[in-house]
C-alpha cells in the first residue's frame, strides 16, 4: 500500500466519520428540542423505551450520542436505571442501520446528494431546509467516503505486509480483542463495522473472523459513555456500567449461541453480498441479545448496584425526591389534598432552605463536597418542583371552592420562589468555585459586609417557610423588617464597594463576584416575603 493510497483511506474514514456527525447534528437541529422530550417522556415503561433508544439512534444514526444523552438524564434524576437500560438496548439496534445502509451501493447518487445537500445548506435561508439539507450532505459525504474506503483497501489484498497482519486475526479471540480496541479508538461501532464490511467485501477478511470483530466493536462502543461519565454523579456513573455490563453479556451471549447454533451459517444464506451478510450479521445479534436478555434487565441493574453501591447520602436524596405527602390526590377530598400539597412544598421549602445555607457555607469556606451536597440537593429541589407542579394540575381537575383555588394558586407560586430560591444557591456555589479557580479573594471588610448581609437572608428564609407552613403569622412584622435591612444593605454594600474599587483595595474580578453575590442574597430574601405572604394579602 503507497502512502497516497493509505491517506486516502485515512481521508476515506474522515469523511465517512465528519458525514455521520453532520447527518447527526442536522436531524437534531431540525427536531429541535424533541428528541431529548421524546427521550425523557416516552420511556413509561422498559418496552417502550427500547422502542425509543432504536428510533432515537436511527435518527442521530450513532447509539453512543443517544447513551450520552441517557447518561444525561440519569445524572439529573430525569430518568431512572429501569428507564435508562430499555434506551440502551434499543439503541444497540437503532444503530445496525448504518451497516445496513451502507451494504446498499448508491456511490453513483453520492455527488448529486452532495450537490443537493450543499445547495439547500449554503443559498436557502430557512433555518429547517438548511438542517435538511445538513442531513442530505452528511448522508453524502457518508457513502463518498466509504466510496473512498473501498477503493484506497482494494490494493491491500496484494499487500503481503496487511495480508500477515489480518492472519494474525485468524484466532477468534485476537479479533475479538482488536474489535473492541479498533472502536474504543474511533469511538463509533458503526464507523468500526462499516470498515470491517469493506474489508469482508475486497476479500481481505473472511466472514467467520468479522463475525468476532462485530461481537467486539459493540464493547468497544461504550468507550464514549464511559468518559463521558467521568464527570457525572453516581448515577451517570451506573449507567454507563450498566451499559457496558449489557454489552459484556450481550457478546458472551452471542459466543453462546454462534457455537451451538447453525445461526451464522443461516445469515450468510440470507444474501450473497458479503457486505449485506456483515449488515445483517451485525442487526441479528443486535435484536437476539435484547430479546435474550431483556427479560433479566432488573438483574444486570442489580449487578450495576454491587459495583456503585447506594450511599446514605444517596438514599437520602433518593427519598427526599419522592413525593411524601401528594401520593392520594384524587383519592382525598379536596381540603386534604390542598392541606397535603401544602405540607409538600413546605418539605420542598426546608429542602432548599438547608441548600442556601449549605451554598453560603461553602461561599466562606469552600470545599469541593460542599459544592456537591449544594449541586444534588438543587436536583432534588427541582425534581420536587416538576412533580409537586404536576400534582398541583391534577388538584385543579377535583371540584374545588373559590378558596380552594386560591390556595391551589399560592401554593403553585410559593413553589416557583422556592425554587429560585435553591437556584441562587447553585449561582452562590459558582461564585465561590470562581474565587477558587481565579486565586482571588475579598477584602477583610467586605468578607465582613457579605457574612453580615448573608446571615440575615437565611434568617428571613427560615422564618418564611416556617410561616408558609404553620400559618402563624405573628413573625411577619420580623420578616419585614429583616428584608428591608436587606434592601438597604444591597445598596450600602454596593457604595462601599464602589469605593473600594475606586482606592484600589479590591480586586476587579472579586469585585464583580462580591456584586452579584449581593444581589443573589437580596433576590432571596424578596422572595422570602413572597413566602411568608402566600395565604395572606398585604
Amino acid at each position: 500500500m503507497t502512502i497516497a493510497e493509505f491517506l486516502s483511506l485515512l481521508g476515506g474514514v474522515g469523511l465517512f466519520l465528519f458525514g455521520m456527525s453532520i447527518m447527526s447534528t442536522g436531524l437534531k437541529n431540525s427536531c429541535g428540542d424533541n428528541l431529548q422530550n421524546i427521550l425523557e417522556k416516552a420511556t413509561t415503561n422498559k418496552f417502550m423505551a427500547v422502542l425509543v433508544g432504536i428510533a432515537m439512534t436511527v435518527l442521530v444514526q450513532s447509539s453512543s450520542a443517544t447513551d450520552v444523552m441517557v447518561i444525561g438524564f440519569v445524572n439529573s434524576g430525569m430518568m431512572t436505571l429501569a428507564q435508562a437500560i430499555g434506551v440502551i438496548l434499543g439503541a444497540n439496534i437503532g444503530t445496525t442501520i448504518t451497516a445496513q445502509i451502507t451494504a446498499f451501493n448508491i456511490a453513483t447518487f453520492t455527488p448529486f446528494l452532495l450537490f443537493i445537500g450543499a445547495v439547500m445548506y449554503l443559498f436557502i435561508k430557512n433555518n429547517l431546509t438548511k438542517h435538511i439539507g445538513s442531513v442530505i450532505m452528511g448522508f453524502g459525504m457518508l457513502f463518498q467516503g466509504i466510496t473512498i474506503m473501498k477503493a484506497a483497501i482494494a490494493p491491500l489484498s496484494q499487500s503481503e505486509i496487511f495480508i500477515n497482519f489480518l492472519s494474525t486475526l485468524r484466532n477468534p479471540f485476537l479479533a475479538f480483542l482488536f474489535g473492541i480496541a479498533f472502536t474504543a479508538l474511533l469511538q463509533s461501532s458503526s464507523s468500526s463495522t462499516v470498515i470491517f464490511q469493506a474489508f469482508v467485501v475486497q476479500g481481505l477478511l473472511d466472514y467467520d473472523i468479522a463475525v468476532y470483530l462485530i461481537i467486539g466493536a459493540a464493547i468497544g462502543s461504550v468507550t464514549p459513555n464511559l468518559l463521558a461519565s467521568l464527570t457525572a454523579n453516581r448515577n451517570g456513573k451506573r449507567s454507563a456500567i450498566l451499559n457496558l455490563l449489557f454489552n459484556l453479556i450481550r457478546a458472551l451471549v452471542i459466543v453462546v449461541i454462534i457455537h451451538i447454533t447453525p445461526l451464522l451459517t443461516w445469515i450468510q444464506s440470507t444474501s450473497t453480498d458479503p457486505g449485506r451478510q456483515i449488515a445483517n450479521t451485525h442487526t441479528v445479534f443486535a435484536i437476539l441479545a435484547v430479546c435474550i436478555i431483556f427479560p433479566f434487565t432488573d438483574y444486570i441493574i442489580k449487578l450495576t448496584y454491587m459495583f456503585i453501591p447506594t450511599l446514605p447520602e444517596e438514599a437520602r436524596a433518593a427519598e427526599d425526591r419522592q413525593l411524601v405527602y401528594m401520593t392520594q390526590v384524587n383519592n382525598v377530598p379536596p381540603n386534604m389534598a390542598i392541606h397535603q400539597a401544602q405540607l409538600e412544598a413546605a418539605r420542598m421549602g426546608a429542602i432548599a432552605t438547608e441548600n442556601f445555607k449549605n451554598a453560603i457555607d461553602c461561599f466562606f469556606d469552600y470545599s469541593s463536597e460542599k459544592v456537591e451536597d449544594v449541586e444534588e440537593r438543587e436536583e432534588t429541589v427541582n425534581i420536587l418542583n416538576h412533580a409537586i407542579q404536576d400534582a398541583m394540575v391534577k388538584l385543579q381537575a377535583l371540584d374545588l371552592t373559590p378558596e380552594n383555588l386560591r390556595r391551589i394558586s399560592a401554593i403553585t407560586i410559593t413553589v416557583t420562589d422556592i425554587e429560585r430560591i435553591s437556584d441562587h444557591a447553585e449561582n452562590i456555589i459558582e461564585y465561590a468555585q470562581r474565587m477558587k479557580n481565579k486565586k482571588t479573594k475579598l477584602s477583610k471588610k467586605a468578607n465582613k459586609e457579605l457574612k453580615d448581609m448573608a446571615e440575615k437572608s437565611i434568617e428571613v428564609v427560615e422564618m418564611a417557610v416556617d410561616t408558609f407552613a404553620t400559618e402563624n403569622y405573628e413573625n411577619l412584622k420580623k420578616i419585614e423588617k429583616i428584608e428591608s435591612k436587606v434592601d438597604k444593605l444591597e445598596k450600602q454594600l454596593i457604595n462601599h464597594h464602589v469605593e473600594r474599587l475606586m482606592e484600589n483595595k479590591c480586586e476587579p474580578i472579586a469585585g464583580v463576584i462580591f456584586s452579584d453575590m449581593v444581589t443573589d442574597l437580596e433576590r432571596c430574601a424578596d422572595h422570602a416575603i413572597n413566602i411568608a405572604y402566600a395565604f395572606r394579602e398585604r
